[in-house]
């Protein structure tokens, strides 16, 4: 991945948000805020617009600023997660200008690890984290092969973590206040997860 291939994904995953607006909203509306689709939609394309428009060719740099811009355009808990889960991938990612896939890889995992230690929370919490953490451990497990190959299995992993909350109980945020009511309920921020893997699958098929 270089500068050119980030910015090409991120657009095709602000592209799948944009298309998911209202089911995003939908999907919140049940035991949350009802911002989520508003909030996932803006923040990629603040994103997109942010690295159409810059030369920056350092991967960690420019995924630190994608941090800030994503933070400041998607108020939300969600747009504060996913923020960390980019300065994490930006501390990886410094002074490169491409990385393989492993490396990319490894990038995701320390994403996922500043996401758990800011927002104190693992897998199995009816979180965005139930669709990343498989994916990116299925994506590691497919590092040696093409990508098309570790994405797909990627993405597929990550469908099939957020079908998995449905078994859930919410423990987080709004949605807990819903208690065992929230059994039987597919995570919005899942979804967002199950949706970035698809849009960089999508990047690839193209």
């Amino acid at each position: 991945m270089n500068a050119q291939n980030l910015k090409e994904a991120m657009g095709s995953i602000s592209a799948v948000m944009t298309a998911n607006r209202d089911y995003l909203v939908e999907l919140d509306s049940k035991n949350g805020d009802g911002d989520l689709g508003i909030s996932m939609s803006s923040g990629y394309q603040a994103v997109k617009d942010y690295l159409e428009g810059t030369e920056e060719t350092d991967l960690g740099k420019l995924f630190m600023k994608c941090s800030s811009v994503f933070n400041e355009s998607a108020p939300s808990s969600l747009g504060t997660i996913t923020a960390f889960g980019m300065m994490g991938m930006a501390k990886s990612l410094k002074k490169k200008t491409d990385c393989t896939l492993a490396e990319l890889a490894d990038a995701m995992d320390a994403g996922l690890q500043l996401i758990m230690e800011k927002a104190k929370s693992k897998p199995g919490e009816k979180t965005i984290l139930d669709a990343l953490y498989p994916a990116v451990e299925a994506l590691k497990a497919h590092a040696c092969d093409d990508a098309k190959t570790a994405f797909t299995a990627a993405a597929q992993a990550a469908e099939e973590g957020s079908e998995s909350t449905k078994q859930m109980r919410s423990v987080h945020g709004r949605a807990a206040y819903y208690g065992d009511k929230s059994i039987g309920m597919l995570d919005g921020g899942s979804v967002v997860g199950k949706l970035i893997f698809a849009g960089i699958l999508a990047y690839i098929e193209r």
